[in-house]
């Protein structure tokens, strides 16, 4: 008798392992699409972490250094395209990393509900991109004067800050990048003269800045849109992982139909 109640549990442990092993199959029954897009979503989660991280590691730094803090606290400033754009840094970093959050968990624990929101997220994101571009291009002149008022906000934290280093390194890279020199175009009365380049300059940078960025509109509307693209991309991938585990959860269901 004990031998016989042994046996029979043996058997139901064979049994239970191998409805294991069967189950198992069908939880890992991505086919070979669904794999790759979802390796692909987290190569794009991990790209986009590093640049959400730079974009809200820049605008912090930006709003709560010493040196740039007090002009958030002056209110004829807080329209300032200084303070619009560390805002806008802000605000592009965190999402892009709420968007992150959901689609790397999305993916890597095939998790149909996080999947949803990454999707929407990713939907509003492209249509912001190719809006930008559109918007970019039709009003080059209005945004590259921004810009150029961008710089000059700079510049002046520099001059008013006794130098700081990091805008100092920022204001070197622009320089050298244009080929300009601070406000004026003359290194020899320039107040930040150390951050100009070494030969000589007759070309200030806010005027450059606006020149550049209306030559260059239709090659920032392709950035733009290309993003956009590179968007679109990983929301179909997002759409081919939620339908394969919408069918493996089919299976799922099937299988303890027949079984139970």
């Amino acid at each position: 008798m004990a031998e016989r109640h042994q046996r029979e549990e043996e058997e139901e442990e064979e049994q239970a392992k191998h409805l294991f092993y069967e189950l198992r199959q069908i939880i890992m029954a991505l086919d070979g699409c669904g794999i790759v897009c979802k390796y692909i979503l987290v190569l794009f989660n991990l790209i986009f972490a590093i640049v959400g991280f730079a974009f809200l590691g820049l605008g912090l730094w930006l709003r709560f250094s010493e040196n740039t803090r007090g002009i958030f606290e002056i209110q004829s400033l807080n329209s300032s395209a200084f303070v619009m754009g560390v805002t806008v840094l802000i605000t592009l970093g965190s999402v892009m990393l709420i968007v992150v959050a959901f689609g790397d968990y999305g993916a890597c624990n095939e998790k149909r509900c996080s999947l949803v929101v990454f999707s929407v997220l990713l939907v509003i994101l492209a249509v912001a991109e190719v809006l930008c571009g559109l918007l970019a291009y039709t009003q080059r002149n209005a945004v590259g004067n921004s810009i150029a008022e961008f710089y000059v906000s700079m510049y002046a934290l520099y001059v008013k800050g006794n130098g700081d280093p990091a805008i100092g390194v920022t204001l070197t890279f622009i320089h050298n990048l244009l080929g300009c020199c601070g406000v004026t175009g003359f290194k020899l009365i320039e107040l930040a003269q150390q951050t100009c380049p070494q030969a000589y300059i007759s070309s200030s940078c806010p005027g450059v800045i606006s020149n550049v960025f209306d030559s260059n509109a239709s090659l920032v509307m392709s950035i733009f849109l290309g993003t956009g693209a590179l968007l679109i991309t990983a929301l179909v991938c997002a759409g081919i992982l939620l339908r394969q585990i919408k069918r493996v959860n089919e299976e799922i269901s099937k299988y303890y139909s027949a079984v139970y």
